[in-house]
This record gives C-alpha cells, structure tokens and sequence, in this order.
C-alpha cells in the first residue's frame, strides 16, 4: 500500500497490523503518483463467522475507518465495506451466516479484488505470466492461485457498486503494487515487482 508522506508509513502499518492482523502480508511505502477517490482496487478479508467480521469492523471504526456499507447478512454471507484512514476501500466478510464459536478475528483469506475494464483480456495477460486461473465465471469474474494473497478480476463498475463507491470519482495511481514473481504492469496499470530476495533491503 502507499501513502503520501513519510510520516504516514507507521501509523498505517499499524492500523493493518492492529485491526485487521495483516503484519508480514501488507507492506506500507510512498506514493510515486497522486491519486483521488476510488483507487481501482479493493482487498477483501475473509473470516470464519460474522462474530470475526464485526470484531474487525469494530477495531477498524475504532482506528478511524470510515464505514461505507456495514455489515449485512445476504444470500451469500454477512459483510460490509469501510474505507481505512490512507484511503484504501477495504470488503470485510464471512461466506457463514451463523456463528460457531468465540470471535477470534482470524483472517482466513485475503482476496486483492482489482478493478479492471476488460476481464476476459486481463484473464489472457496473466495467463501469459504463468499465473494459474483457479476460478473463472466468464467476463465477470476471475480468481488466480497466486499464493498469500489471492489475485481476483472483477469489472471496475461492478466492484465500485459492490462496496458502495463510484468508480467514476477515481483518478490518479492505484497506491497498491503487488509482491510476487517478476515484474510487469497489466493491461489496467496495477503492478507488481519481484520479492526481495534474502539479505536485500525490504521496505
């Protein structure tokens, strides 16, 4: 993630580490380009029950989250949205409607929703990565085995809506780079750069 100013890299490193519990997955660094409103993205955290989606969503309101859908119970589980104080549009949720034991807060998946114009293109261009297609629902939706962090497609319009943002507000860099193998810039200008290797430097 990436924020404006240097001052800036502790405090929010520490709202994902002590709200959300992402220490080691969510790195903090400047921003190379201004951006405003919607960034294009948005991670979603999936938990065991909705007594851990309202424990999250409580710490992160707590820490100065903005909401912008709380959290309901749907056809397909109990979720809400909240935007986190650097700005970043954040899908907290559980596919389980009923609770089963004490809130722990545990994350048992974190999901980079990206916004893109073209899901089927963008599909074919991480394809030619090497990355491997673990979900695909045609020009809607596409999910990727890529490791800690699971890589999703969806339409940028659709993903907007779905946690309650316009998509038309947004311009400017989508302050997220993605760590992984290699290094490039997809079709909608989200990039990723290789992993450190042991004894680099790491931000």
């Amino acid at each position: 993630m990436e924020v404006d100013t240097a001052d800036q890299i502790e405090p929010t490193g520490r709202f994902y580490a002590e709200s959300f519990g992402l220490s080691g997955l969510v790195d903090i660094g400047i921003a190379s380009a201004p951006s405003s409103g919607f960034r294009g993205f948005a991670p979603s955290l999936i938990l065991e029950q909705p007594a851990d989606v309202d424990l999250l969503f409580d710490r992160a309101i707590a820490a100065g989250a903005e909401v912008l859908k709380p959290v309901v119970k749907s056809m397909w589980g109990y979720g809400g949205s909240l935007r986190a104080p650097d700005g970043t549009v954040w899908q907290i949720a559980s596919a389980s409607k009923k609770n089963t034991g004490e809130a722990t807060g545990k994350v048992e998946r974190l999901v980079l929703l990206t916004g893109v114009a073209d899901v089927k293109a963008s599909k074919r261009f991480y394809e030619d990565q090497g990355v491997m297609v673990a979900k695909s629902f045609g020009g809607k939706y596409v999910e990727f085995s890529s490791g800690d962090v699971t890589l999703a497609l969806y339409k940028r319009g659709e993903l907007a809506k779905q946690v309650g943002v316009d998509a038309a507000a947004g311009t400017g860099s989508h302050r997220v780079t993605v760590v992984g193998d290699g290094e490039f810039t997809d079709p909608d200008g989200f990039s990723w750069v290789s992993a450190p290797r042991e004894g680099d430097s790491h931000r």
